[in-house]
């Protein structure tokens, strides 16, 4: 079974797991909003401490490339592509959506979501842990019409509307596995659901 190192950046909260030997050891910090830069390394020793491995140890890295938070997400892609390049081994991208979608695998139909603000959401549909209902930033009345239609809501925090609010620790260590034996490796390229504020700006 392989070994790895997953980060999630994408929100107000900060996930690693160091997997080894079918354990996952996991450092989450519940509010960690503006500060995953100076916070996301000591939690990676950490995490790497609990399951006595080493960088190196790793066969492959997990980042987390939205959505959520453009800043967070730069971070958690910018430190384990290093680590990718430093150790030589490949990347693997998850989604903050896979995240929640992992823990109700089996369960029906799932809209899973992050808080955009301003009563908006970025949404993904999922059944049996596959995407049905592609990433969209969706207003609450849209997420409201997909909930009549049989979706169940689920985020990894509160939200402004009613939503069961799943485990991201348990979610992602999930996703990776699942996503690995898929063999689904690749670039780490940020999911922007929506342009940033500034890009919308200037396109004015």
């Amino acid at each position: 079974m392989a070994n790895f190192l997953a980060v999630d950046t994408s929100g107000s909260y900060l996930t690693v797991v160091a997997y080894k030997n079918g354990q996952a050891h996991t450092v989450f910090l519940p509010d960690c909003a503006m500060k995953h830069s100076v916070s996301v390394m000591p939690a990676v020793e950490e995490a790497l401490k609990k399951a006595d491995m080493s960088l190196n140890e790793c066969d492959f890295f997990s980042s987390v490339v939205g959505a959520g938070s453009f800043t967070g997400i730069r971070i958690g892609i910018s430190v384990v592509k290093g680590f990718c390049l430093a150790y030589h081994k490949p990347a693997l991208p998850i989604t903050s959506f896979d995240c929640m979608a992992y823990n109700r695998v089996d369960e029906g139909k799932c809209l899973c979501l992050v808080d955009a603000l301003h009563g908006a959401y970025y949404a993904c549909g999922y059944e049996n842990g596959k995407v049905i209902y592609p990433p969209q930033y969706l207003t609450e009345e849209a997420v409201l019409a997909l909930k009549a239609e049989g979706y169940a809501l689920c985020a990894c925090g509160e939200l402004p509307l009613s939503a069961d609010v799943v485990d991201p620790c348990k979610g992602l260590v999930r996703a990776v596995l699942a996503k690995a034996e898929a063999g689904a490796f690749g670039e780490l390229n940020a999911l922007y659901v929506r342009k940033s504020s500034a890009e919308l700006n200037a396109g004015k």
